[in-house]
């Protein structure tokens, strides 16, 4: 009997969750990119096993189980979701030049490609808003998974208290805004950091943290200095996590001074993002660039100028005998 060979290739961007106040709600693409295909068919040879997982770029350094890569967790729940079962030999190849546990949404774009793998190569039709919503359930937000997804700027929310169903919407961003990126060369455990957030939070907290996210989608439309100002100084998260990036005082003030809006960390960090005009957004990189490297830090730096223009995450599949 001839087995029915599926592929299918993916590419999948970074993603830099909270911008402060948008704190497990709101992320951005990043033109950094996953690239991931996979090979699928049910004819299993005692020469190979039933899931290889090839890692180039910055995830040639994993050794983990392919069972437990986040790959094939997105493949396998996506097959799930589709109700079709997974196939006896898949072959995955995946290269990134996302930096993994950076803060820039490593994890989610796995999990993305994995499950856009599985809906292209086996046609189950999920299409976008079920694999958000798919993925988003896995990880418990949808701040990284949304924009990994759907690209550009997104506001995700549960529309469901089991948090199985989310609404997603694309949020404007003003033209003039550029997003500053330094990335250390060190990495924070996303659980510990998630572990140093406080289980419940004081009413007066709750109030400013609920202005702050309104001014912090309002600012990325707007372009508006104070709103961004308000919401890049983020009360849920960032006072909790900003000892893991030593010296974090003196980087925002360096940042500040040389015209960003504001500077705060890009998930759980280390990779600090600035908000600034486009037109000093050079300069702002090379001040936080300049601070790090005179406590020894050498850092490196990219500037993105709106979220708009990122390509959309495609997948290709192609089916044979």
């Amino acid at each position: 009997m001839t087995s029915e060979l599926r592929t299918a290739s993916v590419r999948v961007p970074a993603t830099s969750a909270n911008l402060g106040a948008g704190f497990d709600c709101i992320g951005i693409a990043v033109d950094r990119w996953l690239s991931a295909s996979v090979e699928a068919d049910d004819k299993v040879s005692s020469d190979h096993p039933a899931i290889t997982i090839r890692r180039e770029g910055t995830l040639a350094s994993l050794t983990g189980l392919a069972e437990e890569d986040l790959l094939y967790v997105g493949f396998a729940a996506a097959c799930d979701a589709g109700q079709h079962g997974a196939p006896s030999r898949l072959v995955f190849s995946a290269g990134s030049e996302i930096p993994v546990a950076r803060g820039l949404g490593s994890s989610s774009a796995a999990l993305v490609a994995g499950a856009r793998l599985a809906d292209a190569a086996l046609s189950l039709e999920l299409g976008d808003t079920a694999i958000a919503e798919l993925c988003s359930g896995i990880e418990g937000h949808p701040d990284n998974v949304a924009p990994a997804v759907f690209g550009g700027a997104i506001l995700g929310v549960p529309t469901d208290s089991m948090k199985r169903r989310w609404n997603f919407a694309q949020l404007s961003v003003d033209p003039g805004l550029a997003f500053v990126f330094v990335i250390p060369p060190y990495t924070v455990d996303t659980a510990i950091a998630r572990a140093l957030l406080p289980s419940v939070i004081g009413h007066e907290i709750g109030v400013r943290a609920a202005a702050k996210s309104a001014a912090l989608v309002e600012g990325l439309r707007t372009g508006n200095r104070i709103l961004l100002k308000v919401a890049l100084d983020d009360v849920l998260h960032v006072p909790h996590r900003a000892h893991l990036v030593p010296g974090f005082a003196d980087l925002h003030e360096a940042a500040c001074k040389a015209g960003a809006y504001g500077l705060t960390l890009s998930g759980s960090g280390p990779t600090l993002v600035a908000i600034a005009p486009q037109e000093v957004a050079g300069r702002v990189a090379d001040a936080i660039r300049d601070r790090w490297m005179s406590e020894g830090v050498v850092a490196d730096s990219f500037v993105q100028r709106g979220t708009g223009e990122a390509p959309r995450p495609s997948a290709r599949d192609r089916q044979g005998n």
